[in-house]
């Protein structure tokens, strides 16, 4: 006994009230646009490569401080950890761009499968980002400012000084404005 086999028509989905019926030139132009966003996927690699070079320079700094430590002053030792944190820092604010990026921007990432996967990773939207971006600078330039005033005694430049505050300041102020205005329109 032959099976019989049916087939629905095709259903054309009628345009809404006011617009048109995009053209097959227009429909192409989208797609090419669409596809287009995997052109970001080799910057967040070349991210990845920073993050090894950055791994790099922490395990130098991280031997500088050792070998040191026998003779570095308490000052050296909490400028050489300040200065760990400040590249550990980098790495993590590169992390998040990565993420975030290639999740809002390129292609979902499916976090199945792997049961250590924190959860931020696929949850940052492009307000998460930006709030985190910004935080992740004014930390930095936090641990640049604590730097600089840990040298005081060591002749530091007044003038490079008070442009390491107004710029930190800057970043800070920038920071509480976007979170404000994210507030206001709700987070959207």
């Amino acid at each position: 006994m032959a099976e019989k086999t049916t087939t629905e028509p095709t259903r054309v989905q009628a345009p809404v009230s006011g617009q048109h019926a995009p053209s097959k030139l227009e429909r192409g132009l989208e797609g090419f646009l669409f596809k287009s966003r995997w052109l970001m996927a080799p910057f967040y690699v070349g991210l990845i490569v920073s993050l090894a070079v950055l791994l790099f320079k922490f395990v130098l700094l991280l031997w500088e401080n050792v070998v040191h430590l026998p003779t570095a002053k308490e000052s050296d030792i909490i400028l050489g950890v300040l200065s760990l944190i400040d590249v550990c820092l980098t790495g993590n604010l590169v992390l998040i761009v990565v993420f975030s990026g290639y999740e809002n921007f390129v292609s979902r990432i499916d976090p199945g499968g792997h049961p250590d996967w924190p959860e931020w990773m696929t949850k940052v939207d492009f307000a998460g980002l930006k709030q985190k971006l910004l935080a992740s600078i004014v930390a930095i330039s936090a641990i640049q400012l604590l730097k600089a005033f840990m040298n005081l005694d060591a002749g530091y430049d007044s003038v490079k000084l008070a442009w390491l505050v107004g710029v930190h300041m800057t970043f800070v102020v920038s920071t509480v404005m976007l979170a404000l205005s994210d507030r206001w329109s709700g987070g959207h």
